[in-house]
């Protein structure tokens, strides 16, 4: 570093070099330390981008994938079923303007040509709707330019807790991946990380998580394209506990892989 800055400097003593070098070397070393808060990568064969950032979905100016439950419960008229901080209760409030009754119709409607695997008895499940749709069924909701693709990935009992595992997370974005081709090939999407909140996946890191969803996401494009660009959107305060200096590397590697 001394050979570098002395040049630059010439009318400084070594002391006051060496402590522009060291200042220098720190200031890299904060810089270096600070989370990315931004990885993108290009892919071809199929041709598609991938960012993972920091920020908020309902921000992004793309169609908007949220996570439900097997049962598509938002609201109850007893009460609240879904926690205020999941994606459905902002889906609710920022896109439905807490119009529950909106969004349960264009439910119904989006739902109406998929078939439940069971239905609840009242009296076992006093809260929220009865039917249970198969892990992996998407409602798509609203209109262009937006879409909205709720897709169940988790179960909930009937002490109304959500739960998921890998399995299912799979199946879910299987069946996410198959709407977004039919519906949105051309387009750009934002989607949460499934599985990091309320789901109950916390047995796996978001690191883990993100690579999940990556690999499931490349694999089925390798097929044909699922859209033009899909963007992983988390949460700043969750930045810290992403590595995307190891991120970045692993999407440089699944788009050097021998279908590039």
């Amino acid at each position: 570093m001394l050979q570098v800055a002395g040049p630059f400097v010439p009318h400084l003593g070594s002391g006051a070099v060496v402590g522009l070098s060291v200042a220098a070397c720190l200031g890299w070393g904060l810089v270096r330390a600070r989370p990315a808060a931004r990885v993108q990568q290009a892919f071809r064969r199929p041709d598609m981008t991938v960012v993972v950032e920091a920020g908020d979905v309902f921000d992004q100016p793309a169609h908007v994938v949220v996570g439900f439950c097997d049962t598509f419960d938002t609201l109850s008229a007893d009460g609240r079923v879904i926690n205020a901080d999941s994606m459905q209760a902002q889906l609710l409030e920022r896109t439905y303007g807490g119009d529950v009754a909106r969004l349960d119709a264009e439910l119904s409607a989006a739902l109406a040509s998929a078939e439940p695997v069971a239905r609840e008895q009242r009296a076992d499940k006093p809260l929220g709707k009865l039917d249970r749709y198969p892990i992996g069924t998407v409602a798509v909701l609203g209109t262009r330019p937006r879409l909205v693709f709720g897709v169940a990935y988790s179960r909930i009992g009937n002490d109304y807790v959500a739960a998921s595992g890998v399995e299912d997370l799979w199946r879910g974005l299987g069946g996410l991946w198959d709407a977004l081709r039919a519906h949105a090939p051309l387009d750009t999407v934002a989607m949460p990380l499934v599985g990091s909140g309320l789901a109950r996946l916390g047995f796996l890191d978001r690191d883990s998580l993100l690579r999940l969803v990556l690999m499931s996401f490349v694999a089925r494009s390798r097929e044909s394209v699922i859209c033009r660009e899909l963007r992983l959107v988390i949460r700043p305060e969750e930045l810290q506990s992403v590595d995307m200096r190891e991120l970045a590397a692993f999407l440089e590697a699944l788009a050097s892989g021998p279908e590039r």
